[in-house]
């Protein structure tokens, strides 16, 4: 069993990005300075707690009246989670999947930066949610280009392995899979599934 101090970091761990989220939107809002309890009353949790965390991860500590610096903070909060670090990553399959990550924005919250799709298919090139749509014969220069370290695979299950293995072979190592299929890959690469119709059923049938 782990020590009671690992425990409490990995807690804080894992409630650093909804910190991160709230803070972002009160700075979208133009706020300055945010309390702990205004936190803890948005997101439903113990200002206690709330307090405990942000006492380690903030370079400055909440100002009488005021509470902490709403920008410092986020700063603060993301060199923690090391998302000053930012992780390129780029989309293979510009269909309406591909095309509806490449426009989420929620990607930034946690230090991904989704740069660009590719897609085979000539009539799908051009750019979508502001961000381009190359030949996949771009793939390789864009990817070395942009160090870029993690590909989401969006093509339809024909495609999918064809499409890991040039993935593979422009040097990416770490591939989020939506296609329905199992992916054959080499060691030292690898692969999350996610499968939207399974999540659906598991859903529908809780």
């Amino acid at each position: 069993m782990g020590s009671p101090e690992n425990a409490m970091s990995k807690a804080t761990v894992s409630r650093m990005p909804s910190y991160l989220r709230y803070l972002k939107g009160e700075a979208g809002k133009g706020v300055e300075y945010v309390s702990s309890s205004a936190i803890a009353t948005a997101l439903g949790v113990s200002a206690v707690g709330v307090r405990k965390d942000l006492a380690l991860v903030s370079s400055q500590p909440g100002k009488p009246r005021f509470g902490f610096e709403v920008r410092r903070l986020i700063e603060d909060i993301e060199k923690f989670l090391g998302y000053h670090r930012w992780t390129n990553a780029v989309i293979i399959g510009a269909g309406g999947l591909g095309r509806a990550i490449l426009a989420y924005e929620g990607f930034e919250n946690y230090g991904i930066h989704v740069i660009a799709a590719f897609d085979a298919s000539p009539s799908k090139v051009g750019a979508a949610g502001g961000k381009p749509i190359y030949p996949m014969e771009r793939l390789s220069d864009i990817v070395v280009r942009n160090s870029v370290k993690v590909a989401i695979l969006t093509v339809p299950r024909s495609a999918a392995q064809a499409a890991c293995d040039e993935i593979v072979r422009v040097g990416i190592t770490a591939i989020l899979n939506f296609a329905p299929v199992y992916l054959h890959v080499p060691d030292g690469v690898k692969v999350k599934y996610e499968d939207l119709a399974v999540s659906l059923a598991g859903l529908c049938g809780e």
